[in-house]
């Protein structure tokens, strides 16, 4: 098993304020994570009290692009429905900018249509189809040179000779695509992703999306060794029996099927299960799913135990 880069991923609707993520963004850097990512939603899931309310993922990241010096910052996954592209390219070069060049940017179709109602936000039929619009328009926006204006015509928007600013401050922001959609998601994929992830799934589910994403860029003569693949998968680890099962008690879940289908356990349990996503899908790069935001022990072990063992 090569590096594999650990990232720590939040699920800020289900209840934290900026405070508690900039707590946890700060230990992450201290400890000697990649990345700090976190979703883009405006409502809680499950049984959750969501409290204290939404935080926005870009203002979010803005803030935490002035308190942190080193990590990456970005999404697991801006939803294209929340915001139109120009205001969004806008966004998130401003927030490059200000992380002095440390961005992803994770971006999606959408698809919570509860956040949509709740909050007065369109939630279209043809998601995807205005997806691969947004994924045009924005790219196009940040790729223009300075001094040279963008136009695009498409079904769903439309700009004229757009000024195309501000700029990133990265030549290119890495743009990361991700899910088990069989036929467009490889293709946008290979088209204009830099990373292709897949959340909560098997090694082997994996390396059948991953395959088809390698496919589909030999397909328009792409290298795929250029694209990084990564997963998402939830956290649960323990350094006892007893700590792992208090862990899984915290969140809701069940120690058994976090092991069937997360990554808990022992430390060793989960480098082991990380090397087989490794081993079968060819993962370099893992996202920790963090559904305790409270709990910074569980953060040091995982830097202490695993990340140690991982290049």
């Amino acid at each position: 098993m090569g590096r594999i880069d650990l990232r720590i991923f939040t699920e800020p609707q289900q209840g934290a304020s900026y405070d508690t993520l900039r707590t946890v963004a700060k230990a992450t850097e201290d400890l000697g994570y990649d990345a700090f990512f976190r979703s883009d939603h405006y409502l809680a899931m499950g049984d959750a009290d969501g409290l204290p309310g939404p935080t926005d993922a870009w203002i979010t990241l803005a803030g935490l692009a002035r308190e942190t010096s080193r990590i990456r910052l970005g999404t697991l996954v801006t939803a294209a429905t929340f915001r139109p592209p120009g205001v969004l390219a806008i966004e998130v070069a401003q927030v490059d900018a200000m992380s002095g060049g440390r961005v992803d940017f994770g971006f999606g179709a959408g698809w919570f249509e509860g956040e949509h109602t709740a909050y007065g936000i369109p939630f279209p039929a043809d998601k995807f189809a205005r997806f691969e619009e947004q994924l045009a328009v924005i790219t196009g926006l940040w790729g223009t040179p300075a001094g040279e204006t963008f136009s695009y015509t498409g079904e769903h928007y439309t700009l004229t000779d757009s000024p195309a600013l501000p700029k990133p401050a990265q030549a290119k922001i890495p743009v990361i695509i991700g899910g088990m959609g069989a036929k467009r998601t490889p293709r946008l994929a290979a088209q204009y992703a830099d990373e292709f992830n897949v959340p909560f799934q098997s090694p082997e589910a994996c390396a059948e999306q991953f395959d088809r994403v390698r496919r589909a860029a030999k397909g328009i003569g792409r290298d795929p060794e250029e694209l990084t693949f990564s997963n998402a998968l939830v956290a649960c680890v323990g350094a006892t029996d007893a700590e792992v099962a208090r862990r899984a008690a915290a969140i809701g879940r069940d120690v058994d099927e976090l092991k069937a289908n997360g990554l808990a356990g022992s430390p060793d349990e989960v480098v082991a299960k990380i090397g087989r996503y490794a081993e079968v899908a060819g993962t370099t790069r893992v996202y920790l799913q963090m559904l305790d935001l409270q709990d910074l022990d569980h953060l040091e072990l995982i830097a202490d135990r695993v990340m140690s063992q991982l290049g």
